[in-house]
């Protein structure tokens, strides 16, 4: 039996668990979970990345012995160290505004095209490629460290990158699977800040115990850095045949490849090719997700998530859609008065009533879903029979239920911690315990985990209209 630490950071919160992995044995316990988001400090958001250390650091010490630590969180931000290793000023959260406009700055010194066909990655503003053109990047700046490999770095002293979180920066050559030099150099960045890369699964260093006060010896494991790299790992298809959306704050709806489509037409769709482990392709786009929901919660005060979801479920259909990637809900703010905004500018009368609010989030989630997926399925040539649902989202009855309704394929739900689930999979393996490949790990998952199927319901033209409705103009 392995015992390993599975540091799992979301866009809104952080989490320490206990994994426990051994002949038909995967289990989680939650040691510490803690609050992650921007702090605004004159003008700019910054992750608090001190408290998140410090939070971790406060998990690790009530695991007791330990086999392993793995580290995953969400993509593209990154801290920078001067030739010391000291970290310059606190990394910038991706939803600050220093990278409005930049990206149609870059677009005319390296045209899309070309981006595209070095890195296979779906054009996001805030993209680490924009965030470095912004123009802020240190003078004294020796090493780039995305997120999760500064945090290991401050376990281990040990500063390397790792290939799934380096392949969301639009920096990264997807097929020569390392930093694009040609790129970097023509954005006008220094070459030696961007460090050697490891794949997930190499052991990165062990944990320096009088820096952080755990027992000597400790390995610190590359995982899967990015969080919905090691969701994927984790979800639990028995074959190929599958869809994935990884549902958080943000979406990620797409498909497992073995190799990245790096076609016109994924382009012209915004399809992202970003690495996944053992080598392999996820294939997908980014949604806005529960974002949306969190943000009119916070406006409205209201925790009552349950009571909302009741409210909705009992609100009229299709009463009012938005399209829930457009601009405006982006940045943090009033999101119930920017859906009532986007609804008069779409010629829609806005919701009245909460419940009615929560309605038209979801199931305008639900159809941008269904519309990605099937662009998914046409652009890789790739039928699908069930479509799972992973991460915290999985939980949502009433999406998961518009999700299958509005795709027309099946929906499995769960597990909730895909992304530490898969975090100590790969741990696991690294130590030890004898997983062949994927299909090994998914049918530990599977045979451990409780899943919550929904088949498709309703009438599928109600969606196609409704699909019109939203995107037709497009």
């Amino acid at each position: 039996m392995k015992r390993v630490a599975a540091v799992d950071l979301g866009a809104s919160s952080g989490r320490v668990m206990l994994g426990s992995v051994g002949p038909e044995v995967l289990e989680l316990r939650e040691l510490n979970r803690f609050w992650n988001g921007p702090v605004r400090v004159r003008g700019t958001l910054h992750w608090d990345i001190l408290h998140l250390y410090r939070s971790i650091l406060e998990g690790l010490h009530l695991a007791g012995s330990l086999d392993g630590i793995g580290i995953d969180s969400w993509a593209v931000d990154y801290g920078v160290l001067d030739p010391d290793g000291r970290l310059i000023g606190n990394p910038v959260h991706y939803r600050d505004s220093r990278t409005d406009g930049v990206l149609e700055r870059v677009v005319e010194r390296v045209p899309a095209n070309d981006l595209f066909a070095v890195t296979g990655l779906q054009q996001l503003p805030f993209n680490t490629i924009y965030q470095l053109a912004a123009g802020d990047l240190p003078a004294s700046a020796s090493t780039l460290l995305m997120v999760p490999d500064l945090l290991a770095y401050w376990l281990t002293g040990e500063a390397s990158g790792e290939r799934t979180n380096a392949s969301t920066t639009q920096l990264y050559d997807v097929r020569a699977r390392d930093w694009s030099a040609e790129l970097i150099s023509r954005v006008g960045l220094p070459r030696r800040i961007f460090p050697e890369l490891r794949e997930p699964g190499d052991v990165i260093g062990t944990v320096l115990p009088d820096e952080t006060g755990l027992a000597p010896g400790i390995p610190v494991v590359a995982v899967g850095s990015h969080d919905t790299a090691s969701a994927v790992v984790a979800v639990p298809a028995a074959d190929d045949r599958f869809a994935y959306i990884s549902s958080g704050t943000w979406s990620l709806v797409g498909l497992e490849l073995d190799a990245p489509v790096l076609t016109d037409a994924a382009r012209q769709a915004n399809f992202t090719n970003e690495g996944g482990v053992d080598g392999r392709t996820r294939f997908l786009r980014n949604v806005m997700g529960l974002w949306i929901l969190q943000e009119c919660q916070r406006v409205w005060s209201d925790d009552d998530l349950a009571g909302l979801l009741r409210d909705a479920a009992a609100a009229p259909p299709f009463a009012v859609l938005i399209d829930p990637d457009a601009p405006e809900f982006l940045a943090p703010g009033n999101m119930p008065a920017r859906i009532e905004e986007h609804c008069r500018a779409t010629g829609q009368e806005p919701p009245r009533s909460r419940g009615a609010v929560v309605r038209c989030i979801l199931e305008s989630l639900a159809l941008a879903y269904r519309r990605t997926l099937r662009a998914a399925q046409t652009i890789a040539d790739r039928d699908v029979d069930v479509l799972h649902v992973i991460g915290g989202g999985s939980q949502n009855e009433l999406l998961c239920q518009l999700t299958a309704d509005a795709c027309g394929v099946p929906v499995l739900a769960g597990p909730v911690e895909a992304s530490a689930l898969g975090n100590v999979l790969v741990q696991a393996r690294a130590l030890g315990e004898p997983f062949p490949d994927l299909r090994g790990m998914r049918a530990l998952v599977r045979s451990t985990h409780s899943l919550r199927r929904y088949d498709p319901q309703g009438k599928p033209a109600d969606w196609d209209a409704a699909e019109s409705h939203v995107f037709g103009t497009r």
